[in-house]
């Protein structure tokens, strides 16, 4: 196991490490962004402390230079296990050694760490400490609530301040602290973005150039119009109809490959032309704003807001990761630490939150309409608060008490950048593309058997009260597909003329709120359960087309994009 810490909070961190040895685990202690810590005028003692906890110590900055990184390496490769023990105080002393004599089952880990464990309530070490013993559970569940009832103290709380005493006295001589140090630019930047009076500000920035820009304008814009427009519909698309019509007789093989919803015209033109670069381009811009460690400083500066809807700042990062792929976000709703927390921010997903291809997708359609993408920011914002304050109302459960490690504020270093960007789109790519010819399959035996038309017939009394043409009905099938699928239908009905900019903004908006994809409804069943996901599906469902129509009625009234 390596234990990686940050050398700027080694009293907090090293308990976890305690714990680590105390389990009899092999495990080599890493002191990372040392060259933080050395800035800020601290010395760590790396030789003392590791003579103190007996396991290979190490210091590193491992994010810029690499630096300790090859002595790593060699520390795993020359490793020896540690048996170092840490003393408690004598009467816990004393209940550890009762308690763990009574377990004979086989363990991976240490029985006194087992112990300590049990003492402090663990629910699933428990579990697992009743399947090993058997019988005998019953004379050590004993042993440990006459001791939990003896002592009338929280042991939890007791052995967290024994393990905080016994890092003190190891962190004694270790650690030196030079006085004078002037704040950086960095530092000083970092403290900007987490005021609100400048943190906003400064967030409006980043949006604007790392969204609306590089990816609204250069993704959806520049690299989708040359990919689409030039290479599939002037090249690519001709030459493939033209080899299909050619060597291929059938009517029905020539609509699976070349046709309205062919494999090749529509799922490998959406996947590669359309989605892959508004991903690429948001992954590029996620991974610098990552790598800067600007997303923890977002987290504090949200805080206040997320407490109002039930959540707090620790949920910023599923909601940004949701800008990513909403599926992926949901499945990390699991770090938050209520089921009250987890269900309503699985609902604000499933609601306000598009992926990146979806949302770089209407950032490219909005931006060429004056007013259009406001009118659907604002709308965004406002269901995302309304519904989250409605939730915080309705959902019972405690809020939970919010605190975040702050990262150094760095340059983002173009290696990793690259890595991160690469890998992300690798992943989403080999997700996506299996399904966008599965989609087109389906679309396709839905065209040639009449259930596509009597699907997309059942939605168009939907689509005209929200003002929209029938065509707008495909989209919307599509969106349950893959919310970026349905995205890119909205391309091709505004590339076709089909929609003014009051219908384009209502059908933006409509869509981004419209019910999640299939991948997405399946993890929100597998995390929240079917009751739960259900109602969310229908709820959503409901307020998408709520909004829609209200919006329709507004936006006509008022003229605003006329």
């Amino acid at each position: 196991v390596v234990h990686v810490i940050d050398a700027r909070n080694l009293e907090r961190m090293l308990p976890m490490t305690l714990q680590l040895i105390e389990a009899g685990l092999p495990v080599i202690l890493l002191i990372n962004i040392m060259d933080e810590a050395e800035r800020v005028g601290m010395h760590v003692d790396i030789a003392l402390l590791q003579e103190k906890l007996q396991i290979p110590v190490l210091g590193g900055a491992m994010g810029r230079a690499k630096r300790g990184l090859r002595e790593l390496r060699d520390a795993i490769r020359d490793f020896k296990v540690s048996k170092a023990t840490f003393n408690y105080a004598t009467d816990l002393e004393k209940d550890i050694h009762g308690i763990s004599k009574l377990m004979q089952g086989d363990y991976t880990l240490n029985r006194r760490s087992l112990t300590l464990m049990l003492l402090q309530r663990d629910e699933e070490i428990a579990e697992r400490v009743r399947d090993r013993e058997g019988d005998r559970y019953e004379s050590v569940e004993k042993a440990v609530n006459d001791t939990v009832f003896d002592r009338r103290v929280d042991l939890h709380l007791r052995i967290s301040l024994e393990r905080k005493r016994i890092c003190k006295g190891l962190l004694d001589g270790v650690i030196t602290q030079k006085e004078g140090n002037q704040q950086s630019l960095a530092d000083r930047f970092s403290t900007l973005t987490m005021n609100p009076w400048t943190g906003v500000p400064l967030l409006l920035i980043v949006l604007y150039l790392g969204l609306y820009q590089f990816v609204g304008g250069f993704g959806a814009g520049t690299i989708v119009d040359f990919l689409e427009g030039t290479l599939f519909e002037e090249f690519l698309n001709p030459w493939v109809i033209g080899l299909c019509e050619t060597y291929i007789p059938w009517y029905w093989l020539n609509e699976l490959i070349v046709g309205e919803y062919g494999l090749f015209t529509l799922g490998v033109r959406y996947a590669v032309a359309i989605i892959l670069p508004i991903v690429g381009t948001f992954f590029i811009a996620f991974a610098v704003i990552e790598d800067s460690g600007y997303f923890p400083r977002l987290a504090m500066l949200v805080d206040r807001i997320f407490k109002k809807i039930g959540l707090n700042g620790r949920a910023v990062i599923p909601m940004v990761l949701g800008f990513g792929c909403d599926t992926m976000a949901t499945v990390v709703t699991r770090t938050l630490e209520s089921t009250r927390e987890r269900i309503i921010a699985t609902l604000l997903l499933a609601l306000a939150i598009p992926c990146s291809a979806q949302m770089g997708v209407i950032l490219g359609l909005l931006s060429g309409v004056p007013g259009a993408l406001l009118v659907w920011m604002a709308s965004m914002v406002g269901v995302f608060l309304f519904v989250g304050l409605l939730a915080a109302q309705i959902v019972p459960g405690e809020r939970p008490m919010f605190y975040m490690e702050i990262p150094p504020m760095r340059l983002p270093q173009m290696q990793n950048v690259m890595i991160k960007t690469l890998t992300r789109m690798q992943w989403y790519f080999m997700e996506i593309f299996p399904l966008f010819m599965i989609a087109s399959v389906l679309l396709w035996a839905g065209k040639l058997s009449g259930a596509l038309a009597w699907l997309v017939s059942a939605f168009n009394p939907v689509m005209r009260l929200l003002g929209l043409p029938n065509e707008a009905s495909a989209a919307f099938i599509f969106g349950f597909f893959r919310r970026d699928f349905g995205a890119a239908g909205l391309y091709d009905l505004q590339t076709d003329g089909l929609l003014d900019p009051v219908q384009l903004t209502v059908a933006a908006v409509t869509l981004t709120l419209f019910v999640p994809c299939v991948a997405q409804f399946l993890v929100m069943q597998k995390e929240r359960g079917w009751k739960t996901s259900l109602a969310i599906f229908f709820l959503v469902t409901g307020l998408a087309f709520a909004v829609g129509w209200s919006l329709n009625k507004f936006l006509l009234m008022t003229g605003i994009l006329a």
